[in-house]
């Protein structure tokens, strides 16, 4: 969207928007009331692609323009699967910020009612839900829009996304097959790692039950981008807002490829700056974890991840007809059945992959490009078996 957006909003901060544009905001606050404010969206720390268009906003009100926008009364439902762990409570934060929710539902297996009564306590317009155990999930989500799922065991020292896979996969495919079961008309959006194979797993999950529809089926790769654009932005001495980088390929190691020649504002890369940025943005996940020293992953830092993501959803929902993200999807991208690459969404989904991505690659990225191929190919096929095993494990009994 190019047209400015009024706001009434109790704080304001940047939204997440594809193009820089100035705000105005109409706001008020419960501990003082505030005079409407204007600010250049690029002057927030937040960055492009920031998360909060307006923190604590009721209602966004477009201004009279022609063309398609958001509906002022875009309002949906989120469920946080995995609500009360090291992701999902900063995660839950961030999505009672957004003006568009008006329901947050967050389950767990355990420990889920303190972090929904703190959550509630938060003077947003969004209810807040608890549920908690197999048993409630279907309350979880009865009339849900989007299903973000983070539940499962982090990385830990020495832990590979590969060392996850058993755990991981079957929390995975139970959650599915009750997504599949209550709202399956939802936008599903899986954090939970190795996404190389869980997003697979989901696939199936959701084809046994017939309901399987690839345009609402993501694997939430947002961290890349957001690592790639600041390491570069730090590296070049760029604006942070200005700066995007692509990330195409899958989401574990040297599966993740950022296109550095891709990168927006146009900027030239040494080879040894293309190697390093590289390795860099490919084992972040590892440096997060070797810096905690055994104490977590990268939770903060997914959760902002994943909060724009869902936010860039909901806007795609609410009508925003300009809202791109990388995610890893079904694609005809490459060979392989799945692939993270850039996407426009709408309000069905992806709406199309952007292929334009990969044309005009340096020889470095195509090479890199072959050698991820393997290993995803592997991963993919991994999460697939593993259903199919079940399937037949349970056929038998």
């Amino acid at each position: 969207m190019a047209s400015a957006v009024t706001i009434s909003s109790v704080g304001a901060q940047a939204g997440l928007i594809s193009k820089p544009r100035t705000n105005g905001f109409t706001s008020y606050s419960g501990l003082k009331a505030a005079s409407s404010v204007s600010f250049e969206s690029g002057s927030s720390f937040l960055g492009r692609n920031a998360f909060l268009r307006a923190s604590l906003a009721p209602k966004i009100v477009p201004k009279a323009k022609s063309g398609s926008q958001i509906s002022p009364e875009a309002s949906y439902k989120v469920a946080v699967l995995g609500a009360a762990g090291g992701i999902g409570q900063p995660l839950g934060l961030l999505i009672k910020m957004s003006p568009l929710v008006s329901a947050l539902h967050l389950y767990d297996i355990a420990n889920v009612k303190g972090v929904a009564a703190d959550l509630s306590h938060c003077n947003t317009p969004s209810q807040v839900l608890d549920f908690t155990g197999p048993s409630e999930l279907a309350n979880c989500l009865n009339g849900v829009d989007v299903v973000v799922i983070p539940a499962g065991v982090p990385r830990k020292p020495g832990m590979t996304r590969d060392d996850l896979f058993n755990i991981n996969a079957s929390i995975v495919k139970s959650l599915v097959e009750a997504v599949a079961d209550n709202c399956p008309e939802a936008f599903i959006q899986i954090i939970s790692n190795p996404v190389n194979s869980t997003v697979p797993i989901a696939a199936e999950v959701l084809k046994q039950k017939g309901v399987y529809n690839p345009k609402k089926l993501f694997g939430v790769t947002t961290l890349d981008v957001v690592r790639a654009n600041t390491f570069v932005a730090q590296k070049k001495n760029l604006k942070l807002i200005d700066v995007d980088v692509p990330v195409v390929g899958g989401h574990a190691g040297i599966t993740i490829l950022p296109l550095l020649s891709k990168t927006s504002p146009s900027v030239t890369f040494t080879d040894e700056e293309t190697e390093e940025l590289t390795k860099r943005i490919q084992n972040a996940g590892t440096e997060v974890v070797e810096a905690k020293a055994g104490a977590g992953s990268a939770t903060l830092s997914m959760a902002y991840a994943a909060a724009r993501f869902i936010e860039s959803s909901l806007r795609a929902l609410a009508g925003d007809p300009d809202v791109y993200e990388c995610t890893f999807v079904q694609s005809e991208l490459t060979e392989l059945p799945f692939f993270a690459s850039r996407v426009k969404l709408g309000k069905n989904g992806v709406e199309s992959i952007i292929s334009a991505d990969l044309e005009g690659v340096t020889e470095y990225e195509a090479k890199a490009l072959e050698a991820l191929k393997p290993e995803l190919k592997a991963s993919i096929e991994k999460g697939i078996e593993f259903v199919h095993k079940q399937q037949a494990a349970a056929a038998s009994v």
